[in-house]
């Protein structure tokens, strides 16, 4: 026996359709159906049936969808995956090193057993968690996973649902945490059929992807409640360390109980119910300090946050890129200066209620005593990579030594690090933007918006096609170039700054108040003190001469032959050295 639930108030008769027999749905409160049928068993495929529209529709929860995101829907047990994880903890995002990935493009055969098959060459890295981008199902054959449709079934071209718990458990099993990229702010153009059955977008509010989801008008109970229910599905039933959740800044949200808050206490309850701590990352670009503030409680009653437990960090990212490139189209307008790097640095916020000539008003507001720990610090990710035309990466831009910088940065900053797939060993292969739609008019449409937005003045030929499978082939890895020069090189400055990190406990340290930093805008040199530890940066095409504290030793270098002589060293062009102030140290 299994019980069939749809919301769909809209509707005035549901069935639901089963081997091709239709079964007659209750009408519950709220706009609810119900239909309890014997001969659903898992594996049995089924679909819905609205009033007089002979269109079978895919069930909006649906947990698989075999055949895409316009096929049939199928029964999930999920009790019948056997785990083996269990007691398994991820380290504390303090301890933490992220790795974003997308499964179709991290290796050639782009499906869950074939990235679980690399996970080895990640831990061996010292990667502590890795982040997928989205894998719930959207449509064609390759894609992002950002214009999802079906939300809480596993994209099937990837392995589909036992698949992603197989690669999860092989994450655990190599000791790595991993967390999931949901999508809560809109849904895909294409094979989303909820607003057949409800009132999830409304039109009263927009964003880039036109209407808004329905957080606060009626019917938003069970709008909220799917998005809830979803994020506590991929927890709970995919063993899921934690999430990241897509532009929470386009949430339009007015409620007293605003839903990251309310997101945020479900995924508290459900923690102490597994006995795990979960955790919840935001994208947010509303540079305020709520998101990642402790929720009201009795032990804290003037907290007021969201209780979102860290959110990524995109003014570090455009304080480095933009002083690294020179790059000032769009946001990277608002950035450039090392003194506004700093400030990332040293507040978090580079535009923390001052203006922001982008926006063109006063924007954020400061972060206060937050630990650093609430904020990723990362110089690639898929958007700021991706987002790009030709989708090239940073050493494609500033090459080899500057990117080496870069990294050194991000992996010494009090942020959380974050590194983007590929990035650690200068991979050739571009991330470009790519989909795969069925409908002509979608797929051309995405195509000319792609190439106008890249190319405004004509010139689109030059811009590669999202919707062409060789855009998609292009973004794939070489795994072969790991061995040669100048990727061997770069990996081998991953691994030993990421051994840095987590050797050195001044670096774990996510108090902004416990750091100094001292810069020259002219020359170009940047200091960063933590604890004991120097680190020495001269961003210059010129060698400059640096005052270390006395007894210092070189724990790492990106050149070779730097010595510390007299209590000054000499740096390179574009050098990173970090030393240490400590005689002990210097005795051993």
């Amino acid at each position: 026996m299994h019980t069939f639930s749809i919301w769909a108030p809209r509707a005035h008769a549901v069935s639901v359709m089963l081997n091709g027999v239709s079964h007659p749905m209750l009408a519950r409160s709220h706009g609810w159906w119900t239909a309890d049928v014997a001969s659903a068993q898992h594996g049995a495929d089924y679909a819905f049936l609205l009033d007089d529209d002979t269109k079978p529709y895919p069930d909006p929860r649906s947990e698989w969808q075999p055949s895409g995101v316009h096929g049939l829907s199928r029964v999930l047990d999920h009790s019948r995956y056997v785990w083996h994880d269990a007691g398994f903890q991820a380290a504390s995002l303090s301890k933490a090193i992220l790795y974003e990935l997308h499964i179709g493009t991290f290796t050639p055969e782009g499906t869950f057993a074939a990235a679980a098959a690399r996970l080895a060459s990640l831990r061996d890295l010292g990667i502590t968690h890795v982040q997928l981008m989205p894998v719930n199902s959207f449509p064609g054959r390759w894609g992002w996973g950002y214009d999802g449709a079906a939300l809480f079934a596993p994209q099937e071209a990837y392995g589909g649902p036992d698949a992603l718990k197989g690669f999860v458990e092989a994450c655990h099993s190599s000791g790595l945490g991993v967390f999931l990229d949901v999508v809560y702010n809109h849904f895909g153009p294409d094979g989303n059929y909820t607003g057949r059955f409800g009132p999830y977008i409304t039109e009263n509010h927009h964003t880039p992807w036109g209407g808004a989801v329905n957080l606060e008008e009626r019917g938003s109970d069970e709008v909220r409640r799917f998005f809830c229910d979803n994020a506590l599905m991929w927890l709970r039933d995919y063993h899921f360390d934690g999430l990241r959740l897509d532009a929470v800044h386009s949430f339009v949200d007015r409620s007293a109980i605003h839903f990251l808050e309310q997101l945020s206490s479900e995924v508290e309850d459900l923690s102490r119910e597994m006995g795990k701590h979960l955790v919840l990352i935001a994208e947010s670009d509303l540079n305020d300090p709520r998101v990642v503030t402790p929720r009201a409680s009795k032990e804290q009653p003037g907290a007021g946050g969201y209780g979102i437990e860290a959110q990524w960090s995109d003014d570090f990212h455009h304080a480095l890129f933009a002083f690294l490139t020179g790059d000032r189209q769009s946001y990277y307008r608002d950035f450039g200066s090392l003194g506004q790097l700093v400030k990332a640095l040293t507040s978090v916020y580079v535009y923390d209620s001052i203006y922001s000539e982008y926006r063109g008003r006063n924007h954020g507001r400061p972060v206060g005593d937050l630990s650093a720990h609430h904020f990723l610090g990362y110089i690639q990710n898929h958007d700021q990579v991706g987002n790009r035309g030709f989708g090239d990466r940073l050493h494609m831009a500033v090459g080899i030594k500057a990117a080496k910088l870069a990294a050194a940065l991000v992996l010494t900053a009090p942020f959380v690090p974050m590194i983007f797939q590929g990035e650690e060993f200068a991979a050739t292969s571009p991330f470009l933007y790519f989909a795969d739609h069925d409908d002509p008019n979608l797929a051309r449409a995405v195509s000319e918006g792609r190439r106008r937005e890249h190319a405004p003045d004509g010139e689109w030929e030059s811009i590669p096609d999202p919707e062409s499978q060789g855009t998609f082939e292009r973004s794939k890895l070489n795994w072969a170039e790991r061995e040669s020069a100048p990727h061997a090189e770069m990996l081998a400055w991953y691994r030993s700054l990421i051994h840095l990190r987590r050797s050195e406990s001044s670096l774990w340290d996510g108090r902004l108040n416990h750091m100094r930093v001292r810069f020259d805008e002219v020359a170009r040199w940047l200091i960063m003190e933590r604890g004991s530890l120097h680190m020495l940066f001269n961003f210059s095409a010129k060698p400059v001469r640096l005052a270390v504290p006395e007894h210092s030793v070189i724990l790492l270098s990106s050149e070779k032959d730097v010595l510390v002589v007299a209590e000054e060293i000499d740096m390179p062009a574009q050098t990173f050295v970090t030393v240490a102030a400590n005689a002990d140290r210097a005795q051993t």
